[in-house]
């Protein structure tokens, strides 16, 4: 059975904006792939449409069939990772197999102080006026 893994170094997963990570890359495939794309991705989850961002990628062109790889590279400075009532902002990242498209996904958080930043209902304590 073909295996692919992300390994997060230390196994931290909580990082900071523009921090740089360190992750290691296995895989065990039956044969030698054309290429294995590294990508640093979020999207959103809830209610609405979808959104979604590739950040940052990298590829490795003609792998042998089982390697192991280091890659380091740094986060961008936003969006942040965040939980609401209604959406959530998810970073993760996705070690993809060309051509089958075979992957592996690992989600982690990226916000200030390394803690996903958690949204909370405003409470009206008055009412909005407008000047004539």
């Amino acid at each position: 059975m073909p295996e692919l893994a992300i390994e997060f170094e230390n196994g931290r997963k909580s990082f900071e904006p523009g921090e740089e990570i360190s992750v290691t890359l296995s895989w065990d495939l039956a044969s030698p792939p054309d290429a294995i794309e590294l990508r640093a991705v979020w999207n959103t989850e809830g209610k609405g449409t979808t959104d979604l961002g590739i950040e940052h990628s990298v590829t490795i062109d003609s792998p042998n069939s089982t390697e192991t790889r280091k890659l380091t590279f740094e986060l961008p400075e936003a969006p942040y990772s965040f939980s609401g009532n209604l959406i959530s902002l998810v970073w993760a990242l996705e070690v993809v197999v060309k051509p089958s498209d075979q992957s592996c996904r690992e989600e982690f958080t990226m916000a200030p102080g390394a803690t996903e930043v958690i949204l909370t209902p405003v409470v009206q304590t008055g009412r909005f006026k407008m000047g004539v």
